[in-house]
């Protein structure tokens, strides 16, 4: 499976170094991803940016992706949290 995932900035203020942690429904695994480094590969997920794309401006977004594999459930993760502040989604 292969999912993308649009972040972005909608505060007043630009964002330097992000993190966003998400849940993997039971029997995913990340394989590969784009666009940040993925770990661990299951479970509770922390992407961090990559080297090119660290700073996010005020109405700005950055997409990122990773293919899973699963064995379980194949639903999307349900919430998302970007520098430890939950995230809404679209």
């Amino acid at each position: 499976m292969t999912e993308n995932i649009t972040i972005t900035n909608t505060g007043g203020t630009a964002i330097d170094g992000w993190s966003l942690v998400f849940t993997l429904p039971g029997g995913q695994r990340v394989t590969s991803g784009r666009g940040a480094t993925y770990s661990p590969a299951s479970g509770q997920v922390t992407a961090r940016n990559a080297a090119y794309n660290p700073v996010l401006a005020p109405n700005a977004s950055t997409t990122i992706g990773f293919q899973a594999t699963h064995t379980g459930d194949p639903a999307a993760p349900s919430a998302f949290a970007l520098n430890g502040t939950s995230c809404s989604l679209r």
